[in-house]
């Protein structure tokens, strides 16, 4: 009798495929009504899988992603995903995106900051 092959493939976490800077930011002291933007920088550390950006998924209108569809993340290589904010209350936030890859994974980048109405409050806040 022979063993029958696990035809299952595993699907590893993105901790085991790539690193991620920046994917919990703080923007700080932010204007409302002015935006705003980060990258978040993805590099590839698996030996041999190319990564693919598939989608990014934002929790509302606020948030403006930009990033290359489909465009490959070779091993050792590093690509980016830039998120753009324009607030439009003041005081404290904290906001989501999901960068989805073709395989399926999901990173979730977290980002946070302070929406102030004019430049005097963005000086009270960093001295804070």
């Amino acid at each position: 009798i022979q063993a029958q092959a696990d035809s299952t493939k595993t699907i590893v976490g993105t901790h085991q495929l790539a690193t991620f800077t920046n994917a919990d930011y703080n923007m700080g002291p932010t204007p409302i009504g002015k935006s705003t933007s980060f990258n978040v920088y993805i590099k590839n550390i698996s030996n041999a899988d190319t990564l693919w950006i598939a989608d990014v998924k934002v929790g509302c209108g606020c948030t403006t992603p930009k990033y290359r569809v489909n465009e490959p993340i070779a091993p050792g290589q590093t690509s980016f995903v830039t998120l753009g904010f324009t607030g439009s209350a003041r005081g404290e936030f904290i906001k989501y995106a999901d960068i989805v890859f073709k395989t399926g994974q999901t990173k979730r980048i977290k980002f946070y900051g302070q929406a102030v109405t004019d430049t005097v409050s963005i000086t009270t806040v960093i001295k804070q």
